[in-house]
């Protein structure tokens, strides 16, 4: 195994995430203010898709002080304008603020709650949003504020105008509907655009309804999954980010298959949650760029 070399010492680390035109002289360009800033590339990906004619890039590296975000964002917009680019530059130890919406299915919630407090997923729970009451408590014992509000057919508006008002005082990056059980607006959808992520099972639109698993087992199907998307306007075909798969046989029942589903959808969601977090997945039109 080879010796991974080790990084500057009291070096801040910066990610830069950018999409733009694909044309000659955009690694040149970026390596080149890197270096003349003082900055040392620690690890750096590109793709350009010769279908959309963009590319892609994500670059992670470090920088000793005085060099601050500020300064690198300032510096950074002639290149950007050079090669009109969609870009971002933030500290990689910045955690990403987000809210959990849930209704009642806490699966999914309840293995976010639990990955963010042992560190596994770089982020900060801002608070959690329900439509029910059900998880109060658990929410409660990680010390996270909790947001009932209910919808309906008549304060839908208001319920989403709470919300977006808890995104906007919170500082709040990343919405994730950890199976919330309500259809958002178009216009909730718009603002929200390329920063809310939804999970649901790969049956769809297969299986559409209620009991999904069940109408799977009495087609007798062999493969089980869940999808992690954006979330758009169109109800559950935002760009994918993330699928799993679990092989099952004719002896599962239908009980089976709902705890292996929940299973296969908590690593999906937490996989895509994890990756937005790290500043990974550029939006391509209909699909996306996964830096992984």
């Amino acid at each position: 195994m080879s010796e991974q070399p080790a990084r500057p010492t009291g070096a801040d680390q910066y990610v830069l995430i950018l999409s733009c035109p694909d044309k000659r002289g955009i690694v040149h360009a970026v390596s080149s203010y890197l270096f003349m800033t003082g900055c040392n590339i620690e690890d750096s990906q590109q793709f350009g898709d010769h279908d959309t004619g963009l590319f892609f890039m994500r670059v992670h590296f470090s920088a000793d002080p005085p060099v601050t975000v500020e300064k690198l964002r300032a510096s950074f917009a002639a290149v950007g304008d050079s090669f009109q680019m969609d870009w971002q530059i933030h500290r990689a130890e910045d955690k990403m603020r987000v809210v959990l919406m849930v209704s009642k299915f806490g699966h999914c919630l309840n293995d976010l709650l639990f990955r963010t407090r042992i560190g596994a997923l770089p982020v900060e729970i801002a608070a959690v949003v329900s439509n029910h009451t059900d998880f109060a408590e658990l929410v409660a014992s990680y010390d996270i504020p909790f947001h009932h509000i209910p919808v309906s057919r008549e304060n839908k508006g208001d319920a989403e105008a709470q919300l977006l008002q808890i995104v906007r005082e919170e500082g709040v990056e990343l919405v994730v509907l950890a199976r919330y059980m309500q259809v958002l607006s178009d216009d909730l959808c718009k603002q929200l655009s390329g920063r809310i992520i939804n999970i649901h099972h790969s049956f769809l639109p297969s299986f559409k309804g209620a009991k999904p698993y069940h109408q799977a087992h009495a087609r007798g199907v062999k493969l089980i999954g869940a999808t992690a998307h954006y979330v758009t306007a169109d109800l559950d075909e935002g760009p994918i980010i993330e699928q799993e798969v679990e092989r099952v046989g004719h002896e599962v029942t239908p009980e089976q298959l709902v705890a292996i589903g929940r299973d296969v959808e908590c690593q999906a969601l937490a996989r895509a949650v994890k990756w937005h977090a790290e500043r990974r997945i550029l939006l391509n039109g209909r699909r996306t760029v996964v830096f992984a």
